[in-house]
């Protein structure tokens, strides 16, 4: 203090004589300046009475934690070996880690309650996920970890069986599942329907809807980037679109090969097609729902869905009757849902009538709708947690 007092020119002021009134004065804030510290970490510690550690073992860990979460990672760079963050979330604490660092045994379990995410999405990838369930079990029988939650990639015809053991209504330790695909064993009680989301295993980024995403014209109809399956409806689409020269209205590249692994080129003409179109189609592939609905979404592009089932497993559940697609159904996503390609050429006759004004309106709406959505299911996430791990009041 003595610096600051010289620095005024308070030259008269002498620092050894200080006045025990402001002394006392000083102590006294001081000490409710502690007080007020301490009451509020007392608070917070109520608030944050679940510790949460996420185990990010699927790509679809990221579409939790960064785009429905919205944390953050550290390193950024997403080839590390090891990546960590941290958010404080109703009242639960959550920490989350990823990366092929990760492995059973080696890093420690810094909370009672742990989110496994997995994928079982064919044999290899269920082997893998096996490993990790059988871990979390030991943890749970050394009682170093209380409670169990899975995020599952779930198989694109739903045959998701292999996991039916480890659930706690059939005798396992599981306590809730969180589902991709219309899997028909949601019943909205320990088992949930989850969204797919991006691409993140091709490093679809987090968009941040800007002032000309949602205002400018964009150059296309529609786009349809992708492989074209034989003897699929994807074939008929094709023909559709090239019957009354709509493929030029539309940025249309269609591969015949699947390629798990985007170039920098592929994936930049992919990101500019959603950004540049007003619709985005989406033909089935082996399921109805796909990464391209969300990444639609994240650029404005209105998804036109064909709205059919795929062969498997899939549909009707307890909870659900009219399958495909039902969670987003049922969180009334504004998309156009189609049954037959064949109304296609209508949909782009309206919109080439359709005024800037009222793309404008509907990419609002539709930007808005999804950012709900994911703040929706953040909410549900954290509620069915807490529901499930905190201890109930009923005594």
């Amino acid at each position: 203090g003595f610096t600051d007092h010289v620095a005024l020119g308070n030259e008269e002021w002498n620092p050894w004589d200080a006045d025990e009134k402001n002394e006392l004065a000083a102590s006294q804030q001081r000490y409710e300046a502690n007080l007020k510290m301490i009451k509020y970490a007392r608070s917070h510690l109520e608030q944050t009475s679940l510790r949460v550690q996420i185990w990010g073992k699927a790509a679809i860990g990221l579409y939790l934690w960064q785009h429905i979460f919205e944390g953050h990672l550290e390193p950024a760079d997403v080839n590390a070996q090891w990546r960590e963050g941290s958010q404080n979330a109703g009242k639960t604490y959550f920490s989350f880690l990823t990366g092929p660092s990760v492995v059973p045994g080696y890093f420690s379990v810094e909370a009672e309650h742990v989110v496994l995410v997995l994928n079982g999405r064919e044999p290899a990838k269920i082997a893998y996920a096996t490993q990790w369930l059988h871990y979390a079990r030991t943890l749970v029988e050394t009682r170093k970890i209380q409670h169990v939650a899975a995020v599952l990639l779930g198989n694109e015809q739903c045959n998701n069986a292999w996991v039916q053991p480890y659930l706690k209504r059939n005798g396992g330790f599981v306590n809730l599942l969180f589902v991709t695909y219309d899997c028909p064993f949601v019943n909205e009680e320990d088992i949930f329907q989850w969204p797919l989301g991006v691409a993140t295993y091709r490093n679809f980024p987090v968009v941040e809807p800007n002032w000309s995403m949602l205002h400018d014209p964009r150059s296309y109809l529609c786009n349809f980037l992708g492989t074209v399956y034989k003897n699929s409806s994807r074939e008929t689409l094709m023909e559709i679109l090239k019957q009354d020269g709509l493929d030029k209205l539309c940025w249309i590249a269609a591969r015949e090969q699947w390629q798990p692994q985007e170039t920098n080129e592929s994936f930049r003409n992919y990101q500019d097609a959603l950004l540049q179109s007003d619709l985005t189609l989406c033909p089935v592939g082996i399921n109805t729902e796909c990464y391209r609905i969300y990444e639609a979404c994240s650029y404005g592009s209105l998804p036109v869905i064909e709205d059919v089932m795929t062969p498997g497993n899939c549909g009707n559940s307890s909870v659900y009757q009219s399958a495909p697609l039902q969670l987003l159904k049922t969180m009334g996503a504004p998309f156009i849902f189609i049954k037959n390609w064949k109304e296609l050429p209508a949909i782009l006759e309206k919109e080439k009538k359709m005024s800037l004004q009222e793309k404008i309106q509907r990419r609002k709406k539709l930007l808005e709708w999804y950012r709900n959505f994911k703040a929706w299911m953040r909410q549900k996430f954290i509620n069915t947690l807490e529901n499930s791990f905190l201890p109930s009041d009923k005594g």
